[in-house]
């Protein structure tokens, strides 16, 4: 099939798988999806992030624990990527800012970039080498989320970590009656 298209085409197809992997990691992360997480790593890829270095897999063992001890949620958000294409092989520069609600109810927040080396095997593009360059990081004043201040807040649910939080649900539904005034 990649043959057969146009090469913008299969350009702009390209980019997007690479994409909707890296939102694979950050929604495996924070949701503690480890399914979703792998998928978005080749077996053999290499992951350098801070102290650690080594599988995705391990990289998974030994973050999680650090996030479930420190942490009740954690957002890694993904902003501009940058792709260059080289037939099979890809590089990405990714800019990310991750913010976490400590069990303490303190906030950290750090930014950086993951530096990607992409390879397509078996027509999936996937993670082959990560490189996390953390650039800064900061712990600002948190304020309690208002949940008695705003009425039915978590009507439609509650963030969780793990296969009960809504963006699960399938077909997603509003649970609530519409509150539009006629």
């Amino acid at each position: 099939m990649a043959n057969e298209l146009d090469p913008r085409l299969r350009d702009l197809i390209d980019r997007q798988a690479i994409s909707e992997c890296l939102a694979r990691f950050s929604r495996g992360m924070d949701r503690f999806d480890r399914d979703i997480y792998l998928s978005a790593f080749h077996d053999d890829a290499e992951i350098a992030a801070g102290p650690f270095v080594g599988s995705a897999a391990a990289c998974w063992d030994w973050a999680m624990p650090l996030h479930d001890q420190a942490q009740i949620l954690t957002h890694h958000a993904l902003l501009q990527t940058s792709i260059d294409l080289d037939g099979d092989v890809a590089h990405s520069e990714t800019y990310y800012q991750f913010i976490g609600r400590n069990r303490d109810e303190s906030l950290i927040m750090a930014g950086g970039r993951y530096i990607d080396r992409f390879a397509r095997r078996d027509d999936a593009w996937r993670i082959a080498l990560r490189i996390n360059v953390i650039e800064w990081s900061v712990l600002p004043p948190a304020i309690p989320i208002p949940y008695a201040d705003v009425p039915d807040i978590a009507g439609n649910g509650v963030s969780t970590r793990g296969r009960e939080d809504p963006s699960y649900q399938r077909p997603l539904v509003n649970r609530r009656a519409s509150q539009t005034p006629a």
